[in-house]
This record gives structure tokens, C-alpha cells and sequence, in this order.
């Protein structure tokens, strides 16, 4: 996935216990445990002239993870990686020292007729002495992930630890991502399930929270570690994530994260210089933007 887009952060506010923005980063909190982008793509449609195709791109110092409701993503990387990314499957792309890949719509979905696409991409940063790795990819099929009902919710464990469970998905460092479904109100305690700093991203449906209701599309922060409570109204989606954070800063420019400002500084010149490992069958290539560049010089 590329960050190809400018992020405009709306308007953040504090509630009491939470912090509400509009994605990560957003001015107030530019991280939740290791997470640190998170794009909500769709709910939108493809076809039947118009789909997805990002082309050759880098990452460092990252994992991407690819969570979708509805549609499907092919993901090729340099790793030799080709995969069908479909609903409920997680993709895991580990950047490493360097990574390039694609994201694209499936042929057979190429076929004049109009398809919905929704999900999630995600980045999360590597633990400092991780972030220089041999960059692999793994896929987790929806049916080897932990799923369970309590008090009428649907729980779905995508990644890291929570609940006394464990995701298959090969994570580096303390952190947790959930899906909650409910059909009916419900109140949802996470005190003694989930450690770390905890996001919740009102998916579809809405959450009230000390006195206020927060709608889908907005997401929300606790400002208190491990203890945070909500209720989830009707028909409502969310993802809970997060984690333990890192002790140091994580530097991030374009498709680039690090510790290391130098790091990001030699990737830059390295897919300038065309130097990185590109994707078997592909030959586009998006640039190094100007907007980088220019930030350089300043």
C-alpha cells in the first residue's frame, strides 16, 4: 500500500477519556502502540473502467496489513509473493530493510461489471532491532483466525494477543487488532483483555462514550492504558487496536518508517537510483514525490 494521498486531518476533540480525530496520524496523536497509518479505503465500488492499480512502490521499517470487508486485492511483492487478498483473509507484508510491491484488481473482476471494494490497509513499525530484517510476506486464511461471541458480540482476533488468544499472523512486537460486530447494544469492557494503548475505529454504526455518541468514520484514543469501556449501539462495526509503544520516535515520510532519519534519507536515494529489489513482471514506477523532495531541501 502507498501513501499517495495527503492526509487532512479534521478537527480533533477531547471528550474525557478519549481523544476522537479521523485517522492516524492526526495532530494530537500521531501513534497507538506501533500502529501508525491507518486508511480506510472505501466503502466504494470498482468497474467497469475503473479499479485499483498502484504500481511499484517501497517500504521500510514496516509491516502493512490488509483487512478487507467486502472486494478483493491482488498483492505482489519482491519477496516473489503473489496473492489473492479476499474478505475476512489477512495480508501481512513484512518491509524490513526494503520491500516493493503492487496492489491491484483481480482479472476476473475486470469483467464490465461493478463490484464493491471496503477494508483497511494499515502500517505498523518494527521494533527498533527489527527494522533491518530479511522483508517476507505471510497470508492468514479468516478460519485460522481466533473468532468467538460474547454477550452478543462477534469478536474476530485479526492480529497480536487479546482475550487470552492469539492471531497466527507473524507480528514483531506487543500489539493487538479485533473486530467486534454487535446487532444489539451492547456495553464492551476491555480492562484485563487488551495491554497498551487502545484505538477504537468506529467502522459502521456508532459508540457512545462519557456522555457522547461518536458515528462511523471517526476514531477514537483512550487517554488511560488497558481500562477503557464504551457501549457499541445496534448494527455497529469496529476495530480495536494498539499496543505496547515504543520507547523511541518513529520518523515517517512518504512509504518510509524509521527510527533513523539517515535510513529514510539513503532509501529515498535508493529508489531514486532505482536500486531497490523491484517486483518479477511488473514494470511501472512511482516516483519519489515532489512534496519529498522539496522537504529535503528546506
Amino acid at each position: 500500500m502507498s501513501n499517495t494521498r495527503i492526509i487532512i486531518e479534521e478537527r480533533s476533540r477531547d471528550i474525557g477519556d478519549f481523544l476522537v480525530g479521523r485517522l492516524i496520524p492526526f495532530r494530537k496523536k500521531r501513534m497507538v502502540g506501533p500502529f501508525c497509518f491507518i486508511d480506510h479505503m472505501g466503502p466504494s465500488q470498482i468497474g467497469p473502467k475503473t479499479f485499483m492499480d498502484v504500481g511499484q512502490h517501497p517500504h521500510i521499517g514496516l509491516s502493512t496489513l490488509t483487512y478487507l470487508f467486502e472486494g478483493e486485492i491482488v498483492h505482489r511483492d519482491s519477496t516473489g509473493a503473489v496473492k489473492t487478498i479476499k474478505p475476512g483473509n489477512v495480508g501481512w507484508m513484512t518491509a524490513g530493510k526494503g520491500v516493493v510491491h503492487t496492489e491491484r484488481t483481480p482479472k476476473e473482476m475486470r469483467d464490465g461489471n461493478i463490484y464493491p471494494v471496503h477494508g483497511f490497509q494499515i502500517w505498523v513499525a518494527l521494533p527498533k532491532d527489527k527494522e533491518d530484517i530479511q522483508p517476507e510476506f505471510s497470508h492468514t486464511e479468516k478460519s485460522e483466525l481466533p473468532s468467538w461471541s460474547e454477550k452478543g458480540v462477534e469478536y474476530t482476533l485479526i492480529a497480536g494477543q487479546g482475550y487470552g488468544k492469539k492471531s497466527p499472523v507473524p507480528v514483531y512486537s506487543d500489539l493487538f487488532m479485533i473486530q467486534l460486530i454487535s446487532k444489539e447494544k451492547s456495553t464492551i469492557s476491555v480492562k484485563g483483555n487488551l495491554k497498551g494503548e487502545i484505538g477504537i475505529c468506529v467502522v459502521e454504526g456508532y459508540i457512545e462514550a462519557c456522555n457522547d455518541s461518536i458515528e462511523n468514520g471517526n476514531m477514537l484514543i483512550s487517554k488511560v492504558n488497558d481500562a477503557c469501556s464504551f457501549t457499541m449501539g445496534e448494527n455497529t462495526r469496529l476495530l480495536l487496536f494498539g499496543g505496547a509503544p515504543f520507547e523511541e520516535e518513529r520518523h515517517i515520510e512518504w512509504n518510509f518508517v524509521s527510527s533513523r532519519r539517515d535510513t529514510i534519507e539513503k532509501a529515498k536515494k535508493d529508489w531514486i537510483n532505482k536500486d531497490f529489489k523491484m517486483v518479477q513482471g511488473e514494470t511501472d514506477y512511482i516516483p519519489l514525490p515532489d512534496s519529498t523532495l522539496q522537504s529535503k531541501k528546506s
